[in-house]
């Protein structure tokens, strides 16, 4: 069999690792093998895959854009860990793409705590396995139920909430819906942080698209794990008003401290980093 007939027949089958998580649906496409899938991985079903191209029809540059999203949070992450921040909890964190947030950070804090936050099976039996040679801590749990995430972090005692915190909320604000609040879902998730700490986002936005340009892209998650909402840039940046925004401030995931080339028929593909005070 050649090595494209095999991959292909890998991918028919789901994730590379060979299993099916318990309380796993593969036709119900998921968030994280979504963007796996945009990022160029093989962690994902075709439900997935299908997904994943209906938002390319209505948003072609949306690999291009996850890219760049990985791009940024390299750039991020490095610096709160060159800056001396030892601890990170990255809620959704996805599939593992190397460099990782803990590659990225024990380059600098070679004792770093980490936690990866996420609901997906596949996402927690990858960062489950990463335990065993890295020692990172992979929680179950849901972005929108910030009570119930602090919860099983102050239970797990990996945290110490009493030292800085690097809060990572990386491409997933979008998927918290309007009646939720995603402003109070955020300060839910920064009020118990020492200060010091540092919160990173990126979230993808509306731009200046059209309604029916944003409907369509919507409709790509409508069946999916959590449903898209692309908020405006100004809903993002109100967000934002309570916290101390670092240079450059709320700006594209291409120009977020470099000087990427930005491709046309964008959205807008917002990040930014608030150091909690």
């Amino acid at each position: 069999m050649s090595e494209e007939n095999a991959q292909e027949n890998r991918q028919e089958s789901g994730p590379e690792n060979g299993q099916t998580p318990a309380a796993l649906d593969p036709n119900v496409p998921s968030t994280a093998r979504v963007y796996d899938y945009l990022l160029g991985g093989k962690d994902n079903f075709a439900s997935d895959r299908a997904a994943a191209e209906h938002l390319l029809s209505a948003q072609p540059t949306a690999r291009d854009i996850a890219q760049a999203n990985r791009r940024f949070l390299v750039r991020a992450v490095r610096l709160l860990a060159e800056s001396g921040i030892r601890q990170f909890v990255d809620i959704g964190a996805g599939i593992p793409t190397s460099p990782n947030v803990h590659e990225i950070v024990r380059e600098h804090q070679p004792d770093a705590r980490i936690v990866y936050v996420d609901n997906d099976p596949v996402v927690l039996a990858h960062t489950r396995a990463l335990r065993a040679t890295t020692g990172v801590t992979a929680l179950d749990g849901d972005l929108r139920r910030p009570d119930e995430m602090l919860g099983q972090l102050r239970e797990s005692g990996v945290i110490d909430f009493s030292q800085p915190v690097g809060l990572l909320l990386i491409s997933v604000m979008h998927f918290v819906r309007r009646e939720e609040d995603p402003a109070a879902v955020i300060r839910a998730y920064t009020e118990p942080l020492a200060a010091g700490s540092h919160m990173v986002m990126s979230v993808a936005t509306g731009g200046t698209l059209s309604d029916e340009e944003i409907a369509k892209a919507e409709s790509a998650y409508a069946h999916a794990s959590s449903a898209l909402t692309l908020y405006r840039p100004a809903d993002v940046a109100g967000w934002l008003e309570p916290y101390e925004l670092l240079e450059p401030g709320l700006v594209s995931y291409y120009k977020w401290r470099a000087e990427e080339i930005e491709p046309g028929g964008l959205g807008a593909p917002l990040a930014a980093v608030a150091r909690i005070s």
